[in-house]
C-alpha cells in the first residue's frame, strides 16, 4: 500500500510535467517559441514543479485521506499575441488534458489487451497511471479558469457562435479577479463537492478501457 502512494505521487508529479511540456510544445507550434526560449520544453521536474501545487496540495491531501488525489505545476508560459490561428488558445489548452487523456488511453489498453503477459505488479502500476491521467484531464477541463477548461470551453463556443464566446469570456475576466489564491480554493471546493460523480464516471471509463471490474 505504501508503494502504491509513492507510485502515485510520482506518476502524479510526471503526468503534470508531459501535461505542461504538451502546452509548451503546442504553442511552439503554433508559432510563440516563449516556453521553449525560457527552457520549459524540458522533462526535468525540477524546471516544472511548483511547491505548493506539486507538493504540498498533493500530500495535504494524502494525509488528511481526501478521496481525490491532484495537483498542478507552474504553467508553462506563453504570448497569446504569438500564436496563429484564432482557436490557437483553445488547441494549446487542450494539449494538457489531451496528453493526459492519450497516457491514460495508452496504459488502459495495454492492460486490456496484453493483461495475459503482464503480471499482476504491471497491470496495478499501469492502472494506477491511468487512473491518475484520467483524474489530471477531468479536473483541468473543469470549464472554470485558471483551468484549461474555461479556455477550450470559450474556443468551443466560438466556434458555434461568437456571442457565446463574448458572454463565457466575460464570465472568465470576471472570475479571475478573484485571484489565483482564491479562484483555485473555489474550483478545489467545488471538485470536493462533485469527486463522488467523477469517481463514478472515472472508474467507468477506466473500466471500460482496462477491461477490470473495478
Amino acid at each position: 500500500m505504501q508503494i502504491d502512494i509513492v507510485f502515485g505521487i510520482v506518476v502524479l508529479i510526471f503526468s503534470i510535467v508531459l501535461h505542461e511540456v504538451a502546452h509548451g510544445y503546442m504553442a511552439d507550434w503554433l508559432g510563440d517559441p516563449t516556453a521553449r526560449l525560457q527552457g520549459r520544453l524540458t522533462l526535468n521536474p525540477i524546471n516544472h514543479i511548483d511547491p505548493i501545487g506539486s507538493l504540498l496540495l498533493p500530500g495535504i491531501l494524502l494525509l488528511t485521506h481526501a478521496p481525490i488525489l491532484i495537483g498542478y505545476a507552474k504553467p508553462v508560459p506563453y504570448n497569446p499575441y504569438n500564436l496563429r490561428g484564432r482557436h490557437a488558445e483553445g488547441l494549446v489548452a487542450f494539449a494538457g488534458p489531451g496528453t493526459n487523456i492519450l497516457l491514460a488511453v495508452i496504459f488502459g489498453l495495454l492492460i486490456r489487451f496484453g493483461a495475459s503477459q503482464l503480471g499482476p505488479d504491471l497491470i496495478n502500476a499501469f492502472a494506477i497511471i491511468a487512473y491518475i491521467n484520467l483524474l489530471l484531464a477531468f479536473f483541468n477541463l473543469i470549464p472554470v479558469p485558471p483551468l484549461d477548461g474555461s479556455k477550450v470551453l470559450s474556443t468551443l463556443f466560438g466556434l458555434i457562435s461568437p456571442a457565446l464566446e463574448r458572454g463565457y469570456d466575460t464570465f472568465r475576466l470576471n472570475f479571475e479577479r478573484l485571484g489565483i489564491l482564491s479562484g483555485t480554493l473555489l474550483i478545489l471546493v467545488l471538485f470536493y463537492y462533485l469527486s463522488p460523480y467523477f469517481s463514478s464516471a472515472l472508474f467507468a471509463i477506466l473500466s471500460l478501457l482496462t477491461g477490470l471490474p473495478l
